[in-house]
Parts: C-alpha cells; structure tokens; sequence
C-alpha cells in the first residue's frame, strides 16, 4: 500500500473512478490513526506528565479497487480542504451508477395491505 500526500491521492483516486467506469467498483475507508504501532497490553504505570501528553490523531483514508491500493494520512488542518475535493471527485464520478429498479407488484401489494 502506498501512503501518498493529498493532492496525489486524489489523483490516484480518479484514475481508480476512470479506471471501474465500466464495471468494478472502489472502496474508501475513512479509520482515526495515531500512526504509530500500537504499544503493548500491558502498561508501565503513567507519570501524569505521560498523562497530560494527548497523541495527535490522523485520519488515515485507504482506497482499493482490489488490485490496486493507495492510501494517505490527513491532519486536522487539511480535512476540510480533502472533504470538498473529495465530494468533488465522487460528484464527477456518479454518473455511472444504475437506476434502482422499481417493482410494481410490491408496491401494489403494499398497498392493499395497508
């Protein structure tokens, strides 16, 4: 998996949409990360100066089309700045999906039984 900066990632994000236009699909995943391996179980106890130290979380955003994974890690100062471009890119790239096919015979039946 490649851990990219923002702008690449969304540009590797719309090649991934032009890519499964056709068919496939594209997975995201948002997931909060400190990025640092996680630390064992079992604790030393805490001075209240290791207490007072908060980690600063990340959001880690991963996509895959199932060959291909791409991911990258944002700070609070650029998720909003990620989330327009990121609706940018899924509003550009909807146009593929199919129409949910609607059942008549359901909801004629639903109907009736009301």
């Amino acid at each position: 998996m490649v851990l990219l900066e923002l702008d690449p990632f969304l540009n590797e994000l719309t090649k991934l949409y032009e890519n499964t236009k056709k068919s496939g699909t594209v997975w995201v995943t948002l997931k909060r990360s400190t990025l640092q391996r996680q630390k064992k179980r079992k604790k030393p106890e805490e001075t209240p100066a290791q207490a007072a130290e908060a980690p600063e979380f990340r959001c880690l955003v991963r996509a895959t089309d199932g060959k291909k994974k791409i991911s990258c890690s944002l700070t609070a100062k650029d998720h909003q700045r990620f989330q327009t471009s990121y609706a940018t890119v899924l509003k550009a790239h909807m146009d593929s999906l199919k129409k949910k096919e609607k059942n008549k015979k359901s909801s004629a039946a639903k109907a009736q039984a009301s």
